[in-house]
């Protein structure tokens, strides 16, 4: 059997709630040794139900040590096991890590060769450090709640937690690049990300626009706020999501609706004149797309290759053949022996598939397996539950 991808990789998860997490199942799925470090007595980890769909999602493939970090036992046990880690994931504060004695500097002392990964709000230095970062502050901050939503609603959040998903994969493709440096130096370095600069990054052309041409970015709502015709276009039976930018493809939309002219129509041969004319462009083309039901407007687009789509939700996602066929519901074994299904990694491996080996169980569940890779013996480790630093 093929050794999983990352199997030779030990991480430690110092993270909480959803942005180290989210860094940490990347190496989770690929076969790293993960060990999640918990609060002793502590089953929250700010999503309620330990198993719930939310924690199961963001903790599968994980093993539990619980340590409090508060008492120098705990903290000598961390180093013990960093001497022995590739990575280690954090999301404290700035002054509490630094108070508890596991910052960068003093864990590097204990391994010049790991990789030091820390996923803040607003970054490791600078006049917000200490502040704490949410999802929804970030996406606020970072310019994405101005520009989605309808013209003139006011600002609108994601309905997913943007900065908090791109501050963990920006992490974990941080702590791969440092991976890969370690290789050729022998030694690990400090990797940082936040919920504010990755929001930004994800910004992409929005924030160049700005950047580059000095153009500030406004509310589209379901029209992309460039390329049109793309939007959200009215059926029969519900909606459909049409992506007909640029002049050969506009084309074809026009001839797959019976609309020939209007490709041709004066105010709208230029991609510039489409955008600028979208209001009257949007409403011919929602006239003809009322006519026809979703089903037979996307076979009539796809069949002319105009990129279109259902405007699906959840349960219909997963009852997409397509989705179906990639695997993206993946069965877990749960603690209870049935499986329960999360959602699949976005990417695949051709030799080293991803592997789902184990849903997260009880907070501390693998303490005594953990210690005992350690050294530790029975009495050592029956000290440390008594003491409640483990």
């Amino acid at each position: 059997m093929t050794m999983a991808a990352l199997a030779h990789l030990k991480v430690l998860d110092l993270t909480r709630v959803r942005a180290g997490p989210t860094c940490v199942k990347q190496f989770a799925d690929w076969g790293a040794d993960v060990i999640k470090v918990e609060i002793p007595g502590d089953e929250d980890d700010g999503f309620g139900a330990r198993r719930g769909s939310d924690f199961q999602n963001l903790h599968r493939n994980k093993r539990s040590l619980t340590l409090n970090l508060k008492d120098p036992r705990g903290v000598d046990i961390l180093k013990r096991l960093v001497r022995q880690s590739d990575v280690l994931v954090e999301n404290y504060r700035p002054d509490v890590k630094h108070k508890l004695g596991i910052d960068y500097d003093t864990l590097s002392r204990e391994n010049p060769r790991l990789v030091y990964a820390s996923i803040s709000g607003f970054g490791e230095t600078g006049p917000y450090r200490t502040r704490a970062g949410f999802d929804q502050i970030a996406q606020g901050m970072g310019g994405l709640m101005a520009v989605t939503g309808l013209p003139g609603q006011g600002p609108v959040r994601a309905g997913i937690p943007v900065a908090d998903l791109s501050a963990g994969l920006f992490a974990a493709l941080g702590i791969l690049i440092a991976l890969q440096e370690r290789a050729v130096s022998g030694k690990g370095q400090w990797v940082q990300s936040s919920l504010l600069s990755s929001m930004i990054a994800m910004m992409d052309f929005q924030a160049a626009r700005w950047l580059v041409e000095g153009e500030i970015p406004e509310q589209a709502g379901n029209d992309h706020p460039t390329s049109i015709p793309t939007g959200v276009f009215p059926t029969t039976d519900g909606h459909v999501n049409i992506a007909a930018s640029g002049t050969v493809i506009f084309g074809r939309l026009c001839k797959a609706l019976d609309m020939e002219d209007v490709a041709t129509r004066p105010e709208f041969v230029t991609a510039d004149l489409r955008s600028a004319n979208r209001v009257e462009l949007n409403a011919l083309i929602a006239a003809r797309t009322r006519e026809l039901s979703s089903t037979e407007l996307m076979q009539r687009l796809n069949e002319a290759g105009v990129p279109s789509g259902p405007i699906n939700r959840m349960d219909a996602v997963f009852d997409d053949p397509q989705v179906r066929h990639l695997g993206m519901a993946v069965p877990v074994p749960g603690s209870d022996g049935g499986n329960i299904d999360l959602v699949g990694p976005a990417f695949s491996l051709s030799r080293t598939p991803a592997t789902m080996r184990r849903a997260m169980g009880a907070a501390g569940e693998h303490s005594n397996e953990v210690l005992r890779e350690l050294g530790l013996g029975a009495d050592e480790i029956a000290g440390l539950r008594n003491d409640k630093v483990i």
